[in-house]
């Protein structure tokens, strides 16, 4: 049986979707699964892709996860060249504003207007939340005139940005790596004002009918990705050091930053 397989939460550009494209073959080959990659671009829903029960291998974030019944299967997590701990599976949210704005710190932003990804994620939603929820705490009042959103994705947050749309805007630290890598001209265009705590980085999963031996052997397959030497290449124009098995208890505590935002009344980052 053939599998599906999907990177679209980190093919954020063109270069980026054809190392996984090459990912996804390496990963066939070493594993000996047959995996056809597949196509489900924005504004195709996330949603629909991490409920296919064809699913052998696809990017899900960790807030999706802590509130998915029947839970999809874990393969593994990458580890991104400069995680935040380095060679842990973590990632950051980093605010980001135009290079040319006159901001210098988050608290700059305040009073302007911010964006946002989508509710269901970590990244451009939850880790952004818990970052302003001290602040929103001590003012006692929303921190910016206007929330805008759903985004839905990291590229979109940007041009809002850059557009002048938005002010300040959340990005998946590793997706932002991705993009700087392979457009370095964005770097002269954005500046991060400030970072969120690290969390789990979103993980490869297979739906819960796939046979444990076939995800075994995926997993397997990218535990090793990390240490093959002809794969080099690959893992810089992914700016990875490698995959890393799932702890899947690790993943609690972005259900935790969710729940302590909404016993306190903040629904919605702004």
């Amino acid at each position: 049986m053939s599998w599906i397989a999907n990177a679209r939460m980190y093919a954020v550009d063109p270069a980026a979707a054809a190392a996984w494209r090459e990912l996804f073959g390496w990963l066939a080959a070493a594993s000996g699964v047959e995996l056809k990659v597949i196509d489900h671009a924005y504004p195709s829903p996330l949603s629909e892709l991490w409920v296919r029960p064809d699913l052998g291998c696809g990017f899900m974030c960790g807030l999706p996860f802590t509130h998915a019944m029947p839970k999809p299967q874990p393969v593994a997590a990458p580890v991104p060249l400069n995680a935040a701990l380095s060679g842990r599976p973590l990632y950051q949210t980093r605010l980001v504003v135009r290079a040319e704005s006159d901001y210098q710190t988050l608290e700059d932003t305040f009073g302007g207007r911010l964006g946002y990804t989508v509710a269901e994620s970590h990244s451009g939603y939850n880790a952004l939340r818990h970052h302003l929820l001290p602040f929103w705490r001590t003012r006692g009042t929303n921190l910016y005139r206007e929330s805008i959103g759903p985004l839905v994705t990291p590229r979109r947050v940007i041009e809002a940005v850059l557009a002048g749309a938005i002010d300040v805007g959340p990005l998946d630290g590793y997706a932002l790596e991705l993009m700087l890598r392979h457009q370095p001209d964005l770097a002269g265009r954005i500046r991060v004002v400030a970072s969120t705590e690290a969390a789990p980085i979103p993980f490869l999963i297979a739906s819960p009918q796939c046979p444990p031996a076939v995800v075994e052997a995926l997993r397997s397959a990218l535990l090793s990705f990390g240490d093959d030497a002809q794969c080099a290449g690959l893992r810089d124009r992914l700016c990875l050091l490698g995959f890393a098995p799932v702890r899947v208890v690790d993943y609690d505590v972005i259900a935790a930053w969710e729940a302590e935002a909404e016993a306190a009344g903040y629904m919605q980052p702004g």
